[in-house]
């Protein structure tokens, strides 16, 4: 793979709640950190494949898909991390689909699909902990968007989808308020757990004796 897709982030590293231990700019992505970013992909197509909150609101799915992907970015704080991840999350839910056993959801389909790929764009310019955090408020607000214009789409065409449920009519008034705000809590449990809001200090990692 080409490093120069892949650069290491400072900022994200120097964020990073987990024991990240400082790169060069130009050093090659590993072995181990491209495996961990995969495994984390895969991890939030089966999260959102497997687990139910039972929350019954329009858009939820997107509070699975975060977390495992923004785990792996702090674990691996590099450019396009995300849409290494993305690739993960949709290879696996593809190959879980054809075997029966994948995520149908539209909604919950397009917001891990698109979860990745919205990481690395909204933290592409992230300098500090505070920009990393609203980054991530960000990603999970543009991915849901995102899902919730797809499911639209698709009431209002009248698409046989499994898992539409109700009519455009009565689904958009609640889902214009759930999808969003799904989105911004998403975004923002992730960045609390996995990332700091205050990165001036020196990371741990970081320290040189």
């Amino acid at each position: 793979m080409n490093i120069r897709l892949l650069p290491w982030k400072d900022s994200l590293g120097n964020a990073s709640r987990l024991p990240v231990a400082r790169r060069d700019s130009a050093a090659p992505i590993s072995a181990r950190e491209l495996a961990i970013l995969v495994v984390c992909g895969v991890a939030s197509a089966l999260a959102v494949t497997t687990l139910e909150f039972k929350l019954k609101l329009p858009g939820h799915s997107i509070l699975r898909a975060v977390f495992p992907m923004a785990f792996g970015l702090a674990l691996v704080p590099r450019v396009g991390a995300g849409t290494v991840m993305g690739i993960g999350a949709a290879t696996a839910s593809i190959l879980m689909t054809m075997a029966g056993w994948g995520e149908r959801g539209l909604g919950a389909v397009t917001s891990l699909y698109l979860i990745g790929p919205c990481l690395d764009l909204a933290v592409c310019r992230a300098k500090s902990g505070r920009w990393i955090y609203l980054s991530l408020v960000s990603a999970g607000l543009m991915a849901n968007l995102a899902a919730m214009a797809v499911q639209v789409t698709a009431k209002s065409m009248g698409w046989k989808v499994q898992g539409m449920g109700k009519s455009l009519a009565e689904w958009l008034p609640w889902a214009a308020i759930t999808y969003p705000l799904c989105g911004i809590l998403a975004g923002l449990l992730s960045a609390v757990v996995w990332f700091r809001w205050n990165s001036g200090r020196q990371h741990p990692t970081d320290a040189r004796s």
